[in-house]
């Protein structure tokens, strides 16, 4: 099982909390490395014994000039590049390994939930199905696990587990002797498809929609398992890991060479600690060594290691909660009732069981930010350099515009129109500005440019606007007197009830009259004295 530590590091303190783990031994650097560090020092003494103690004055000049050339180029290997692009490799490879591993959880709420029925049938379907994708994950753990292996070494063990029945025993078996090369784990799920399209016709599943999403959760669950065959199939290349371990070992092969005292050596780069202890050379095997270990021991997650996963427990876990949820848990939860803030809506403040741990909400990174606050002008100019005509203009056509579209646009309205949004009076438009909002600022003393100048014709505006509301509405009466049959978007035909649709005489008469109430605002007679048509 995975060591885990997270409960001693949740919090930082003063002192590390890391140093309270340097003194586990499970699944610790030092239950890897005891060993290899033992026979690295016990030849390095070996080495340093025989130089001082067991040869001559030529066996120690020709001993020198060895130390001397594997301290030199012993930095030639690249151990450091070599080996951390190998072990970020394989922890890359080792969390995706843990997230391929499927669960049946997923599965497990669908069949309970679409799968409908308190009776037996309906049950054993529900069990049935569950159990055969457990089965299939046993299949694949037996095949990539030795842990699980031991445990399922034959498929007896796997029946008397529960996994299994005689009968499907002896379906799988004669599948082993017809094609004995390829693996059999997909062969539970198709049962549990077969099953899932037998309680559909038995009506037990009353939509094809739920039908197509469970056999989407048991092709995913089989392609999870299948990659985890891939995993233990594909290994990374084996070219690289025989470059990494070379590397490694006869990187230290040089240093328990190189890091050998000499009797004639200069003392100027402190040379003589080494003739009683190689302090730096231990540390320097204890980082990299335990750097090779990890990667030797992550690189297959599914053996026996301390932080290997545990498959058994996984196991275990998911037909008791896949037996739970489609049986135990089924079409059952509890009493629906009001909750404590029901009248209230939602929680305006929620209790915590020590006051002190409330804190207040994060705020944005720019809320206390300081912004240049803009100068004050008069009119309509916002710009504070009156040397700038050209911004100035702008900013006047802008505010000129917007203007305009408050006061005589409007909102639209649900036809299409801005008639609806706004009256206005017969007569020709008289439009008042206050001469403080034209206003601008002096031009500089020292600028040659003049502002720029522009004239907007308000009523040729106005007028153009009723020409066109007026023709709209022309078009839309002559449209519906030509034909009262209609079509929608779909084809579909509906009629159209027009009452009383004017004439083009109406037309033209009531907008001569508009014209002549435009051009002499006086003349805006009553109803009586209006002339009468003769028809």
């Amino acid at each position: 099982m995975t060591v885990t530590y997270t409960s001693r590091v949740s919090t930082s303190n003063v002192v590390s909390n890391f140093l309270g783990l340097l003194v586990r031994w499970r699944g610790s650097i030092y239950k890897l490395i005891w060993l290899d560090l033992i026979v690295f020092f016990g030849l390095y003494v070996l080495l340093a014994i025989t130089y001082r103690l067991l040869i001559n004055e030529e066996g120690k000049r020709f001993f020198e000039a060895i130390i001397t050339y594997c301290e030199v180029n012993g930095s030639l290997i690249p151990l450091s590049f070599v080996l951390g692009f190998f072990v970020r490799i394989v922890m890359k490879r080792w969390w995706e390994q843990y997230t391929t591993i499927p669960w049946p959880d997923g599965i497990a709420i669908l069949i309970s939930t679409s799968i409908h029925g308190s009776d037996d049938r309906a049950r054993v379907m529900r069990r049935t199905i569950l159990r055969y994708v457990c089965l299939c994950q046993v299949l694949v753990f037996t095949m990539i696990s030795p842990r699980v292996k031991r445990r399922f070494p034959t498929y007896n063990q796997i029946i008397e587990a529960g996994f299994l029945l005689e009968n499907e025993r002896k379906i799988i078996e004669t599948m082993d002797q017809a094609f004995p090369s390829y693996p059999k784990h997909w062969m539970p799920i198709v049962w549990a498809a077969s099953i899932v399209m037998r309680a559909r016709r038995e009506n037990k599943i009353r939509d094809d929609y739920a039908v197509k999403t469970i056999i989407d959760e048991l092709n995913q669950f089989r392609g999870y398992c299948g990659f985890l065959l891939y995993y233990d199939w594909i290994s990374v290349p084996l070219v690289y890991t025989q470059v990494v371990t070379v590397a490694t070992y006869s990187f230290f092969l040089f240093s328990v060479l190189g890091q050998q005292w000499m009797e004639n050596a200069s003392d100027k780069e402190g040379l003589s600690i080494r003739r009683w202890f190689p302090i730096l050379t231990v540390l320097q095997f204890f980082f990299y060594m335990g750097w090779l270990k990890v990667a030797e021991t992550l690189i297959n997650p599914f053996g026996e290691d301390d932080d290997d996963f545990e498959l058994n427990w996984i196991i275990d876990r998911n037909l008791t909660v896949a037996y739970c949820i489609v049986d135990e848990m089924h079409q059952e939860h509890p009493e629906l009732v009001k909750d404590q803030y029901w009248e209230e809506v939602f929680p305006n403040e929620i209790p915590y069981a020590i006051p002190t741990m409330r804190h207040n909400p994060p705020e944005a990174s720019t809320a206390y930010m300081e912004t240049q606050r803009r100068p004050r002008g008069s009119g309509l100019s916002t710009i504070s350099n009156p040397s700038n005509p050209s911004r100035r203009s702008s900013t006047r056509s802008n505010r000129l515009r917007n203007s305009f579209k408050q006061n005589f646009l409007g909102r639209p309205s649900a036809t299409g129109s801005y008639s609806d949004s706004f009256q206005m009076d017969d007569g020709s438009s008289r439009l008042t500005f206050s001469e403080s909002q034209f206003t601008m600022e002096q031009q500089d003393l020292h600028s040659s440019r003049k502002p720029s100048q522009s004239t907007i014709d308000f009523n040729a505006l106005i007028e153009q606007r009723r020409r066109e509301r007026t023709e709209r509405m022309r078009h839309r009466f002559l449209d519906m007197r030509s034909t009262h049959l209609r079509h929608d978007n779909t084809g579909a035909p509906y009629t159209v009830t027009v009452l009383r649709p004017p004439s083009d005489e109406t037309l033209s008469e009531s907008q001569e009259a508009g014209d002549r109430t435009q051009q002499d605002p006086s003349s805006k007679a009553n109803p009586q004295n209006k002339p009468e048509k003769n028809d």
